[in-house]
């Protein structure tokens, strides 16, 4: 029996760290890329709704940055407002519902007053149209990502890898 509960002991916290999902801070691509981060594959870009809410009830997105199973770095964003995040999302146009899932082509990002807009074209039938990833908050139904300094890593990485799709994973 106590042979039974030291493995355990000594299990418990290894199968545990291995689910602990990284924090942004210690994402090794957060703030953009770097030499050693540009080499060793293909990216992914996808964005996923979370069941996290930010302070003010909207629902926290991330924007999420892959090589293969390792995540690189992960922003919070808003897409749709709190009260719709059950709405529509393929075929109602102006109802301030999240992203539809789907691929998307990806622009580069462009200028667009004092930020950046990213351009988002579904690869899939849809109402919908001018999607984007821009610096806002609360989203009406694009990608928003509130600050400033997660745009601009963002940018980096689609300038610095062509990178040229996103995927809404949910």
């Amino acid at each position: 029996m106590t042979i039974l509960m030291l493995r355990h002991a000594l299990l418990v916290p290894v199968l545990l760290g291995s689910c602990v999902a990284a924090t942004a801070a210690n994402l090794l691509g957060q703030k953009g890329p770097t030499t050693a981060l540009l080499h060793g594959g293909p990216l992914q870009l996808s964005t996923r709704r979370t069941a996290e809410l930010f302070p003010d009830g909207n629902r926290i997105w991330k924007v999420e940055l892959h090589r293969g199973p390792r995540l690189l770095a992960s922003w919070p964003a808003a897409s749709g407002v709190a009260r719709r995040q059950s709405a529509d999302r393929r075929w109602s146009p102006g109802n301030a519902a999240p992203l539809p899932a789907g691929v998307y082509s990806l622009g580069r990002p462009e200028p667009w007053g004092n930020d950046l807009w990213f351009d988002l074209t579904p690869r899939f039938d849809t109402t919908r149209s001018a999607l984007g990833i821009h610096r806002c908050y609360p989203g009406t139904g694009c990608i928003c990502i509130p600050e400033r300094a997660d745009i601009d890593a963002l940018a980096s990485w689609v300038k610095a890898t062509g990178i040229r799709t996103l995927k809404v994973v949910n």
